[in-house]
């Protein structure tokens, strides 16, 4: 049976899931939230109910799933990979964490992925650069 509208997230409530797990809501994907509930809220809810039971599962600490997360996006060389390593680095990753699953990522994409790993890491932790 379909949610009411009632009985769905608000916009609010799905930033908030954001601001969690990375500490704020991405530009891109606010604009994706404000359009969608605008348009389809029943569509954006269950994306976003999909979303947050992907990255909080049971087997998995939060650290452990923000760095499979950083290692899968550096792999499709997306700036989406920062948002990751943010959320890692919240949940208690260290940047030698960061960088070994850069490395495993750069494993299987190659040079690309090691140089965007590079830019994310060098820009989060501007000390070791």
């Amino acid at each position: 049976m379909a949610k009411t509208r009632d009985d769905l997230p608000t916009l609010a409530e799905l930033e908030k899931r954001y601001e969690d797990m990375i500490g704020f809501t991405p530009p891109r994907i606010a604009k994706r939230l404000k359009l969608g509930m605008a348009v389809d809220p029943g569509v954006v809810a269950a994306i976003e109910d999909w979303r947050i039971a992907a990255l909080t599962p049971d087997a998995l600490d939060q650290k452990t799933v923000q760095l499979m997360a950083f290692a899968i996006l550096l792999t499709q060389t997306s700036e989406a990979a920062t948002n990751h390593a943010k959320a890692a680095i919240k949940a208690g990753a260290t940047l030698d964490e960061l960088h070994a699953a850069a490395a495993v990522a750069a494993l299987f994409r190659g040079v690309a992925a090691f140089n965007l790993a590079g830019e994310v890491l060098t820009g989060l932790f501007p000390e070791k650069a």
